[in-house]
């Protein structure tokens, strides 16, 4: 829908050039890949098991596996089985990355800045 308001506008202004058409094309493509890249990742999240996503929370938020283990009452080795699958099923290839599709996600507040 913005692609075709933003073609009106242009077509209807004579002193848009078409650079500007090139410009608002551009954008939509962006934001509809944008929009596409998070219903996927949604659908990712949506796959795991109640387990996997709180365990995928608890290590966007920095908790070690040690740590995610005696706070939900189960083995280390459980944890990281868990969090092995999640990995697979998020496809992330690293904690960093799986951190990223966790904020993309909104699972974990932003803390604030102490200055």
């Amino acid at each position: 829908m913005l692609l075709i308001n933003g073609l009106a506008k242009v077509a209807n202004d004579p002193t848009v050039h078409g650079a500007s058409v090139v410009n608002v094309v551009s954008r939509d493509r962006a934001r509809r890949e944008n929009e596409a890249a998070l219903v996927a990742l949604r659908e990712r999240f949506a796959s795991l098991s109640p387990r996997e996503r709180e365990i995928m929370i608890q290590v966007a938020r920095g908790r070690l596996s040690k740590q995610i283990a005696g706070d939900i009452g189960i083995a280390e080795a459980a944890v990281k089985v868990h969090r092995s699958r999640l990995m697979r099923k998020m496809k992330a290839h690293s904690l960093v990355a799986l951190s990223r599709m966790a904020e993309k996600l909104q699972l974990v507040p932003e803390e604030p800045q102490n200055c």
